[in-house]
């Protein structure tokens, strides 16, 4: 295994809607190169799992020369991350051995954290409405 970032980056949004406008400001950037990316919050993973990631290369200032170095980068809501936080501790806790029962409320937890999203925006979005008719 090699290992292709030197660092990470989570970047946490209030609203699903904000991830991809994160996403397109990073991606104008001038200063980074996309390397690669994948969306699994319009494809979720079979497991529920939902995240923006990104591999991009950052300039690094060393005292005589400039460096290229791979950055990773995932984007989430905080119900997405409060989801990933927990299935990656029972993972790592299990040695990836999990139960049908459990990796089936775990499924159950991230189409929940979907909807509670979703909720979410749909409150924010009334919510501005309400401001602009004042």
């Amino acid at each position: 295994m090699h290992v292709r970032d030197i660092a990470g980056v989570r970047i946490i949004c209030s609203f699903k809607k904000d991830i991809l406008t994160v996403a397109n400001l990073l991606k104008k950037q001038d200063d980074i190169k996309i390397i690669r990316t994948c969306d699994y919050v319009t494809t979720p993973k079979p497991n529920g799992y939902q995240s923006y990631h990104m591999i991009i290369q950052v300039p690094v200032f060393l005292s005589n020369r400039k460096e290229q170095v791979n950055v990773e980068i995932q984007i989430r809501t905080s119900a997405m991350d409060f989801w990933a936080s927990l299935e990656h501790k029972i993972y790592y806790k299990y040695n990836n051995e999990v139960s049908k029962d459990l990796l089936e409320r775990l499924k159950e937890c991230a189409e929940m954290s979907s909807e509670l999203d979703e909720k979410m925006h749909t409150i924010k979005q009334d919510i501005d409405a309400l401001a602009k008719a004042t």
